[in-house]
């Protein structure tokens, strides 16, 4: 069994692998180990796993920098949408795109995105075919600002992230910004859930850089409402200690090599692998921080073909 699920998964990995305009890329499978833990007759699980993916490809295109709202303006599949924030009194932007074949008369997973510090709320859905995948595999996915664009989604605390902006120097910024960020991102969440027909044990939570970080803090704070999670060049703050509170939760890491952060994200795999997480780690070759997944389809399919295999009901939970 432990065997057929291990190659299933490396199977469904592999099978989403694109080329675009510009950027060929050739996949090599380079490690494949088990973890495995035990399993009972009565459970179906997912086998813990680490899968790293070496991905040897020429130069992608660069994403170019854009102002809050550009992909909602060059991109008519995706929604630019505000809410009043009851916190704060403030209207704040979300980006939504919902599949053009939508029924409510059936349930719909969820992916939350968060984007990477500094990025604008619709960021994530600029990314090299995410919305293509999105509408390909059935996929209702939004992405909230966080409040503002570096309050870290509550994972550097309740306050004012160091370095958040110039703004926290001239005083402009409220003592909780760090909270509100956190909050930013569960009011989002409830709105949607509230306004389309969400299947409950398919909400996946993913990020980039910040993003990543807010990740794995939103997957401790509330480990009971995510099916699985995914981080690419994640920047925690936290401890992989971190991990202890939500060791249920499946989870893939996406992180290039040249990255800076290799190093923090290998920590963290063996973190992952000694408490018998159930995970998937892929590494880029020659991958840098951003470019190796914002303009690289490849990559991004990586995390679509990861949550389309994994769902609480499969889990036991």
């Amino acid at each position: 069994m432990t065997g057929h699920i291990t190659m299933r998964v490396a199977r469904e990995l592999l099978r989403h692998d694109t080329s675009t305009d510009g950027f060929e890329a050739y996949c090599t499978l380079h490690v494949a180990s088990i973890l495995d833990r035990s399993m009972t007759q009565n459970t179906h699980r997912l086998p813990a796993l680490t899968l790293a993916l070496l991905l040897c490809s020429t130069a992608p295109q660069v994403l170019s920098g854009q102002a809050p709202g550009s992909v909602v303006a060059a991109d008519p599949r995706v929604q630019g949408l505000t809410y009043t924030m009851e916190e704060t009194g403030e209207e704040v932007p979300y980006a939504l795109f919902v599949p053009s074949y939508y029924d409510s008369s059936r349930e719909w997973p969820l992916i939350v995105a968060l984007h990477g510090l500094g990025r604008p709320y619709d960021w994530v859905m600029g990314y090299e075919g995410y919305i293509d995948m999105a509408e390909r595999d059935g996929y209702i996915t939004v992405t909230p600002k966080g409040y503002h664009p570096r309050a870290w989604y509550g994972s550097r605390g309740e306050g004012i992230p160091r370095g958040a902006a110039p703004e926290a120097e001239q005083g402009n910024l409220p003592d909780n910004l760090g909270e509100l960020g956190e909050k930013d991102v569960m009011n989002v969440l409830e709105i949607v859930r509230d306004r389309y027909n969400i299947d409950e044990t398919r909400i996946y939570l993913w990020g980039h850089s910040m993003g990543g970080a807010g990740t794995y803090h939103l997957a401790a704070k509330y480990p009971d409402i995510w099916a699985a999670v995914g981080v690419a060049a994640p920047a925690p703050s936290a401890a992989p200690e971190q991990l202890e509170s939500f060791v249920h939760i499946p989870i893939i890491a996406l992180q290039g090599d040249e990255d800076g952060l290799v190093t923090t994200t290998r920590r963290w795999v063996t973190k992952m692998s000694e408490l018998g997480m159930q995970h998937v780690y892929i590494e880029i070759e020659g991958g840098d921080h951003s470019r190796f997944i914002n303009s690289s389809a490849e990559t991004v399919s990586k995390l679509f073909s990861f949550f389309d295999i994994v769902r609480k009901d499969q889990l036991g939970r």
